[in-house]
């Protein structure tokens, strides 16, 4: 345990060091940053201030390209391993370096026209497994099938660079999910790009496997067939032919999901619950449900339920009672299991935090630990 006594969440542990909280669980499933505490109840992660250093030299290494078996020398072998660590892959970091150098001189001396930097492209470095993990997340609400046919643009995922964020959304009119993620370095921007839903779901199998994966969106000039997005890692580049290019459909045409963000009305109700046991209770509610629909009760008032209870009711097989965590007055709302659950699937801990303006309004579910994963969801009729 951490002497000084300060604990502090994942959340506020990330913003210290400055690592995202995903990272922070990895880390842990690794075996490189332990939590000082984890709450056998709810599963939370604490880390100790003591631990500050520690992650700091972690996330400094990885900048730095270290493989994490390297890293765990560094951070625990002994000091004369460690220093031999350091020296080889000071050396790589060199040697890659001076033939990087090589090799773009060599290109730019036979390249005729404007200098380097003065063709408009822009370019955003992020981790490869969060880039993984938020097109993972975001992808399931993007539109498919008579939906997609109609409306192209909703069977896309927006892939933009904006106020120094890589952002990716996704929405089929029923649901809308919004992952930003925090780049290494940015050059460049604003930019847009559509991607197909399916495309995305290959980009993630890539990207999971990548250290750090460059994002480049080219201009109108530099991609005479329209403005793409481009990904790399060292020398292996991702491509499909399913990006969106001239004469298709234009990222222009994205709904303005900032529009629809700051339009919510006022949260009147919060309700956090196990995400895995809402889930289920909703997929085993919605299977017989003739309409579609399952209801949520929950708060004093709401149809003689107590507080820190919260029933799901509409299947034929009768209720089922979850402890819950809900503030405000007694409500009763109702979903369509086929927008709901994705949106509980797509979560990221133990928790899910429903925020509700009204029974007739979008509901935004988040993640209680990852607050830059926001998904909106609208409620259906009821059951």
């Amino acid at each position: 345990m951490d002497d000084d006594g300060e604990l502090l969440g994942i959340g506020a542990f990330a913003r210290r060091v400055g690592l995202a909280p995903s990272a922070l669980r990895f880390y842990d499933d690794c075996g490189l940053l332990r939590p000082d505490r984890v709450d056998d109840a709810t599963g939370y992660r604490r880390y100790g201030s003591g631990q500050t250093d520690r992650a700091v030299r972690l996330r400094q290494l990885r900048a730095a390209g270290m493989p994490l078996v390297d890293v765990e020398t560094v951070l625990d072998g002994p000091e004369e391993a460690a220093r031999s660590v350091l020296r080889a892959h000071l050396e790589r970091t060199r040697r890659a370096a001076d033939e990087a150098r090589a090799v773009v001189a060599g290109f730019l001396g036979e390249t005729p026209g404007e200098p380097v930097g003065g063709s408009g492209v822009a370019r955003a470095w992020v981790d490869g497994p969060e880039l993984a993990s938020a097109v993972r997340q975001v992808a399931p609400a993007a539109a498919t099938g008579a939906t997609a046919a109609e409306f192209p643009v909703l069977g896309r995922v927006l892939c933009e660079l904006d106020g120094g964020e890589v952002r990716l959304v996704a929405t089929d009119r029923y649901r809308l999910a919004v992952r930003g993620l925090r780049p290494a370095a940015v050059e460049g921007g604003p930019r847009r790009a559509l991607i197909p839903a399916e495309s995305a779901r290959r980009l993630a199998e890539w990207a999971v496997r990548q250290m750090t994966v460059e994002v480049e969106f080219p201009d109108a000039a530099s991609a005479p067939d329209g403005v793409r997005v481009l990904l790399r890692s060292g020398q292996e580049r991702w491509e499909d032919t399913g990006w969106d290019v001239a004469g298709t459909v234009r990222a222009e045409a994205f709904p303005d999901y900032r529009l629809m963000l700051s339009g919510l009305a006022a949260v009147r109700q919060r309700l956090i619950v196990d995400r895995t046991g809402l889930r289920e209770a909703v997929v085993s509610q919605g299977g017989g449900v003739p309409t579609g629909a399952v209801s949520l009760a929950f708060g004093a008032g709401a149809e003689g339920f107590g507080d820190g209870v919260l029933v799901v009711t509409g299947g034929a097989a009768g209720s089922v009672r979850l402890r819950a965590v809900p503030t405000g007055p007694g409500l009763r709302i109702s979903f369509d299991p086929a927008v709901l659950v994705p949106a509980l699937e797509a979560g990221v801990g133990p928790d899910v935090l429903l925020e509700i303006a009204a029974a007739d309004q979008p509901v935004v579910v988040r993640s209680a630990d990852q607050g830059s994963f926001t998904t909106l969801v609208m409620p259906g009729r009821d059951a």
